[in-house]
């Protein structure tokens, strides 16, 4: 049985973090780990905040092509856990209004100034394809149009 997006979306609920993966300058990739908002809906789009002195930033500048990994908690009867990859494409948003719609409580571990942080960019992953695995199951779903 083929998952939804929204049966992806229950799922990624679960997980804390996501790995974002972008090409760098000299043709690498280049993964770190962001927080994955357990309160956000996932719609075929993931926000992540940052700051514009970031590598991340840069490489996102130079290539938009993303990738997104998650990983769940361990799988029932030892079945392996839920793993999810999305490729998509990265738009960094500096508009404040786009700030205050996405920001949640916790992000001001980070940033205390909260929206209004000077240097605070939005990233926009807008997912394309999404291949999952939970525990025997795995498959493929297409997300454009999606969000």
């Amino acid at each position: 049985m083929s998952m939804s997006l929204e049966d992806l979306s229950h799922k990624m609920k679960e997980i804390d973090f996501a790995m974002l993966a972008t090409h760098t300058g000299d043709g690498a990739i280049g993964s770190r780990p962001m927080s994955n908002n357990h309160e956000v809906d996932y719609d075929g789009s993931a926000w992540f905040f940052t700051e514009e002195t970031t590598l991340m930033v840069s490489d996102i500048k130079a290539d938009p092509a993303v990738n997104l990994s998650y990983q769940g908690k361990s799988g029932l009867l030892g079945q392996r856990p839920f793993f999810l990859a999305v490729e998509g494409t990265a738009m960094l948003i500096r508009d404040k209004d786009q700030f205050e719609a996405h920001w949640t409580k916790g992000l001001e571990r980070w940033w205390p100034q909260g929206p209004q942080t000077p240097g605070l960019v939005l990233i926009q992953v807008i997912g394309e394809r999404a291949h999952y695995w939970d525990g025997e199951e795995e498959g493929e779903l297409l997300l454009e149009g999606a969000h």
